[in-house]
């Protein structure tokens, strides 16, 4: 792997100005975060021209998805934080070696997922309680989805392995490619255009199959080639069970904790569709509008992982320390910047969408709830969680993360939602009692406080333990 590029790009990871390489790095994982969301958009409008039900399959079926999908990112992550470190310390070696374990084991992986997906999505879909009139497009979305998972691991692993060598420009110029294919195909599939035949929602799942397949195909060679700074043989992918141990003891519980958090999301999805599609379908709407305003910042923590690791690895933890304090200020005033575009012109840009006056008018209860506290997530505790995950200590991530989510989201939201009224006696005198009901009337009200607190609690816990500094540590021999 002994690359000039990569070792010039180590140096400036290590010495160079810290904004200037950040932003270096960081560029095209905003354009490609920015392309990607653009697809999500474009999907979620084509979807909507068939009506609620229909824009509300792909929202519905992604927590699914994401269970599984989450397991190979966990490793994906470990890979990553190894190739990164390696690479910081010189040991280019055992970068590569590192890198050819962790492609081998994903493509493993994703085969058993796969068909795994495929047999239990109709069971998650009745457990999350989706309404009937979305069940058969979500389950034949989640269902075509899965058949090409295995293309979807390996571009992941692809585009980890070249973010830890420092090389963010190649990935984006495949994701230009695959996903305007994606927008290309997308309208052509669903409505049967230029004599294909009419899939529907289907046919939006077949067109991410395609271009998830190409950006595989176009990866693999890359790297084989050794087109990129990473160069794998055949004999890089043979079964290294030594490695894929040291894979699985970091990898794990990041891959447990973002499948536990995933599948937090098939709970939650549940809890949000107690209240019907509409409420639904704006908590969908939403995110999607939070999710292309905040691409800026997504891309800055990814940059920002890549630094890390590599600083990490040389043990320049104070380097290290500074990079994330930085990241964290510019992060939290882009997503605050997102959040205060979306209040202003919200009711235009959910009509590009869907103009359904109800779905419109919940979207005002999701915004004051809980998009207010979106800066605190992505500002904050998205930025601690990819430092403990880009060091390695993957430990600390899954604790967040399931805390988040499980300790808070999803009971703060079930209580505020649906439960009347909590009542505490402090000794043997003092009597609590806290008449939620009247509060938010058993309304979507309660469930988007709940998330909103979520954030808000989960940000600072994030934050203090990050200051701690425990994760000075590198997991490189």
């Amino acid at each position: 792997m002994k690359n000039s590029k990569v070792q010039q790009m180590r140096e400036e990871i290590l010495t160079g100005n810290i904004e200037r390489t950040l932003l270096s790095l960081a560029w095209p994982l905003i354009v490609s975060n920015i392309i990607q969301v653009v697809y999500n958009i474009t999907d979620t409008f084509w979807l909507g021209k068939l009506g609620r039900e229909a824009l509300s399959a792909p929202g519905t079926s992604w927590p699914v998805i994401g269970t599984l999908m989450a397991l190979g990112m966990g490793f994906a992550m470990a890979g990553f934080a190894f190739v990164g470190q390696y690479i910081g310390a010189e040991q280019y070696d055992k970068a590569n070696r590192a890198a050819g374990a962790l492609y081998s084991l994903m493509m493993i992986f994703a085969s058993i997922t796969a068909v795994i997906g495929y047999l239990i999505a109709p069971y998650a879909l009745h457990f999350m309680r989706v309404t009937e009139t979305v069940y058969p497009y979500a389950l034949s979305y989640l269902r075509i989805i899965f058949a090409g998972i295995p293309f979807a691991f390996t571009f992941m692993a692809f585009q980890f392995l070249l973010r830890a060598a420092g090389d963010t420009k190649t990935p984006v110029k495949i994701s230009f490619l695959t996903v305007g294919m994606n927008i290309v195909l997308d309208p052509i599939m669903i409505f049967g255009l230029l004599g294909f035949p009419k899939l529907g929602v289907g046919g939006a799942a077949l067109a991410t199959i395609l271009s998830n397949t190409t950006g595989s195909v176009i990866g693999a060679y890359l790297l084989f080639k050794g087109k990129v700074g990473i160069h794998l043989t055949a004999d890089d992918l043979r079964p290294d069970l030594e490695f894929y141990g040291r894979i699985f003891k970091v990898g794990l519980p990041s891959a447990i904790g973002q499948s536990a958090n995933s599948f937090g999301f098939v709970v939650l999805t549940g809890i949000i569709f107690g209240f019907g599609d509409v409420t639904y379908a704006a908590y969908t709407i939403t995110t999607r509008l939070v999710n292309f305003l905040t691409s800026i910042s997504r891309g800055i923590s990814q940059a920002m992982g890549t630094m890390i690791a590599q600083n990490v690895g040389a043990e320049n933890y104070r380097r290290a320390k500074k990079i994330a304090e930085r990241t964290m200020m510019v992060n939290f005033a882009i997503a605050t910047l997102a959040v205060l575009m979306i209040a202003i012109f919200r009711v235009p840009l959910f009509k590009i969408f869907l103009n359904d006056p109800a779905v419109i008018e919940e979207s005002k209860i999701v915004l004051l709830y809980f998009l207010s506290s979106v800066p605190f997530f992505n500002g904050i505790f998205v930025v601690v969680t990819n430092v403990f995950q880009s060091s390695g200590h993957t430990k600390k991530s899954m604790f967040l993360g399931m805390l988040r989510l499980w300790g808070l989201r999803i009971p703060l939201s079930y209580v505020f939602g649906y439960v009347g009224a909590l009542t505490f006696t402090l000794g043997n005198q003092i009597n609590i009692h806290i008449p939620l009901a009247e509060l938010f009337n058993f309304s979507s009200a309660g469930v988007f406080f709940g998330m909103g607190m979520s954030n808000f609690v989960a940000a600072t816990v994030a934050f203090l333990w990050f200051l701690r500094g425990s994760w000075m540590r590198r997991i490189i021999d």
